[in-house]
């Protein structure tokens, strides 16, 4: 009896550490790894060869940063210490404890036509160009998987890598005028950084097949249509009022204090990626997590539930 006492916890212990690792390795956004044969490090080492504009982030008071692409002379596209500026960014807004939202947004008026041509050329030879595809997925699962609600705001185009980045955010906004096109079919390539498989969970197989085997634009109304979009804003003054009224936008969903705003971005997460089982449990520790916490105490007392 003492025996299969033992067994019986044992084999608890080990299915929860197996759910822990789980959760874990989804968690941290990570697919590749040294397992993989993929040496960050010396990734960065290669894309940093290539300089050349840059990815800014500021962190608002509000809970709400902005992630800027920043390379107007070569239409926003991402040199190789982009790629690396991008990857900092986003492991900084992983530790960000006070973030709520997230927006993404292309300077001087155009989101991001993708890769700067000169980095393709230089890595031109499929060992790099496997390397630099394993540590945009990366970056891009890891943004994806972010304790924050993201939003692309998409003006003028977003091109190829730079289409494959507006998938990678919770929610598109886009500008009347704006155009979201994978050209990777032009290019002789298939999306690389992950676009593909987040495309046909965003609009479904028919509609992917559509827009990358058509390489098609997408126009506003049309991402509304195939649900690419999710709401369209005039033509704003400047770039400051467009950024204000992405804001806006997103405040219906990041009103309330971080711990809730991230519990509930993780478990969606996990209801997306993990099998129900786990996903369920997973639902079922961070429900501890704000559970008799300051937010939940202070709406049980003013009766939010009722208002």
């Amino acid at each position: 009896m003492v025996v299969c006492a033992v067994r019986l916890l044992l084999r608890s212990c080990s299915a929860t550490g197996a759910r822990a690792r789980l959760f874990q390795r989804q968690s941290s956004g990570w697919v590749y790894s040294s397992s993989h044969g993929f040496n960050p490090d010396e990734v960065r080492e290669k894309l940093l060869a290539f300089p050349g504009g840059s990815v800014d982030l500021n962190k608002q008071d509000s809970g709400i940063a902005v992630l800027t692409v920043n390379n107007p002379s070569r239409m926003n596209a991402f040199s190789g210490s982009m790629m690396v500026d991008l990857e900092e960014g986003v492991a900084e807004l992983e530790n960000w404890a006070d973030g709520k939202g997230l927006i993404v947004h292309g300077a001087a008026g155009t989101f991001c036509s993708g890769s700067d041509l000169n980095v393709v050329r230089a890595i031109s030879n499929p060992q790099d160009g496997m390397k630099m595809c394993m540590f945009m997925q990366n970056t891009l699962t890891r943004l994806q998987r972010l304790p924050l609600f993201s939003v692309a705001l998409v003006e003028g185009r977003a091109l190829g890598g730079g289409a494959e980045l507006v998938t990678a955010c919770d929610f598109v906004l886009m500008i009347q005028g704006s155009v979201v096109q994978f050209v990777q079919k032009h290019m002789g390539l298939v999306p690389g950084w992950g676009g593909a498989a987040r495309l046909v969970r965003i609009v479904g197989t028919q509609y992917a097949l559509q827009l990358l085997g058509g390489a098609l634009k997408v126009d506003a109304e049309l991402g509304l249509k195939i649900g690419l979009a999710d709401d369209v804003f005039d033509d704003a003054k400047d770039q400051k009022a467009a950024l204000q009224q992405a804001e806006n936008w997103l405040n219906c969903y990041t009103k309330g204090p971080p711990a809730v705003i991230q519990a509930v971005k993780k478990v969606i997460i996990s209801g997306r990626e993990l099998p129900l089982s786990d996903a369920l449990r997973t639902e079922k520790d961070l429900f501890g997590t704000v559970w008799g916490g300051p937010a939940n105490l202070q709406a049980l007392a003013s009766k939010l539930k009722h208002k």
